[in-house]
């Protein structure tokens, strides 16, 4: 065993270990909070002052992370955040979980990762180790990264520090599977990266740490668990639309589907998909295989489908208002419920409802929305847009259509169908609503 290698083991299992995280977002903030719940001194990185301020004051922005236990560990010293990358060389693990988006051309923004293995390269230590947790296309770690930290430190891959790629898996808003109850997935340059990595990860999470032969595979197989949804979600999406035309409620489908015990999962429909992985992580992969000739189909026909479903809804929209009170919907009131990209959190990163906004005021659409979780957003032109402070009866019947984005528990769903002249769901928020004015369209 290699003295640097029985050093970080050493000091993995005694909680000498000192901690760094690069990004302090949904994936960041809570990696950081559980690594120093397992009790590694952490540092946190990130660029945003106010990130930074809120953090080294214990206030959480993050709704994956527990208040007390963010405000109990800045207290104590075990996570602080700063914005000066020089503080790296004080850390012996450096988790890197910063934004990768793609840009107009649906191709990978992969400069968060680039710029920030440039600011480690600038101050990584002998005997440590980089992991890269960003969902990214196959080849990131060795041929992105690896090259940047021996180039800009001057040391050796497997030698002086190890590299390896351990993909996030964060469900914001889930009430069983968080950080620390997830399985693990890691793979490293070289089998000494991935045993010194999976070494820590298993000191810090209960979910089992599963390894790979590579930081490849590893960074394929995020790449498989997300496109699986995305195509999952294209699939049934198509069949809406095919259900809708023959009068079929396609939820009662896949509920009568699913009840086959082996086979299926179930998958629903609604106006688009969200989140900053399902609506993305495929086309990192469409991107790549482009290197090799190849294209990946079936992804761009999913894509296809789920691009097209807020179109879907302002088709629908208009037939709706022309059909039932022979308006347009240029000058109709119309009022949205929910904005974020899945029920009962705040998230609207790729938020399927913002693109239904943003085509309902292209039409002329007269357009207020609703959602107890985001008290305001900043539309596509930087403005600052408002949600009603409350939904009550009057409020609902002032409109010429609801439109359900986003099935939040917290709204009274049979008061909304009791005044709303007309509801058009297309999250089937009104399951178990009596719809007693036959007022209620699913998607």
């Amino acid at each position: 065993m290699s003295n640097i290698k029985q050093e970080l083991l050493q000091k993995i299992e005694s909680k000498e270990l000192v901690v760094g995280v690069i990004g302090l977002g949904y994936v960041g903030l809570p990696l950081a909070v559980e690594k120093a719940n397992a009790g590694y001194k952490v540092i946190g990185f990130d660029v945003l002052p106010e990130k930074v301020k809120m953090v080294n004051e214990g206030h959480n922005y993050i709704g994956d992370v527990v208040d007390e236990e963010l405000s109990e560990l800045a207290k104590n010293g075990m996570l602080r955040a700063t914005d000066n990358f020089e503080e790296v060389a004080s850390c012996d693990f450096i988790a890197i979980a910063v934004p990768t988006p793609l840009d107009k051309y649906q191709q990978p923004d992969i400069s968060y990762v680039k710029k920030s293995t440039t600011d480690v390269s600038k101050y990584l230590k002998k005997g440590s180790i980089v992991v890269l947790e960003s969902t990214t296309y196959p080849g990131t770690t060795e041929e992105l990264m690896l090259p940047i930290l021996e180039e800009g430190s001057g040391l050796k891959c497997g030698e002086d520090f190890y590299l390896a790629f351990s993909p996030e898996r964060v469900d914001p808003g889930n009430k069983i599977y968080k950080t620390k109850n997830t399985p693990k997935v890691i793979g490293g340059v070289g089998e000494d990266s991935t045993e010194v990595a999976a070494a820590l990860y298993r000191n810090v999470l209960e979910g089992e740490v599963f390894t790979v032969s590579s930081p490849k595979v590893a960074e394929m197989e995020k790449i498989l668990e997300n496109t699986y949804r995305n195509v999952n979600i294209g699939l049934v999406n198509e069949f809406a639309l095919i259900a809708n035309k023959m009068g079929i409620n396609i939820w009662e489908v896949v509920d009568a589907a699913k009840t086959k015990p082996y086979g299926f999962q179930a998958f629903y429909p609604g106006p688009g998909i969200g989140g900053h992985c399902i609506p993305l992580d495929p086309f990192y992969l469409t991107w790549k295989a482009k290197e090799y000739d190849a294209h990946m189909r079936i992804i761009e026909a999913s894509g296809s489908v789920n691009d097209f479903m807020p179109e879907w809804v302002i088709d629908r929209s208009l037939r709706i208002l022309s059909k039932k009170f022979k308006k347009s919907l240029n000058g109709a009131k119309v009022l949205i419920l929910g904005i974020a990209y899945k029920n009962d959190i705040d998230d609207l990163r790729d938020s399927p409802a913002l693109v239904v906004i943003e085509h309902f005021r292209n039409e002329g659409a007269e357009l207020d929305y609703y959602d107890g979780y985001n008290p305001s957003y900043i539309d596509e032109n930087g403005e600052k847009v408002n949600s009603l402070k409350e939904l009550t009866p009057e409020v609902v019947a002032s409109y010429d259509l609801v439109v359900i984005t986003t099935n939040h528990s917290n709204v009274d769903y049979q008061m909304v169908a009791d005044n709303a002249k007309y509801v058009f769901d297309t999250k089937y928020a009104t399951k178990d609503v009596k719809d007693n004015n036959n007022n209620i369209e699913l998607l």
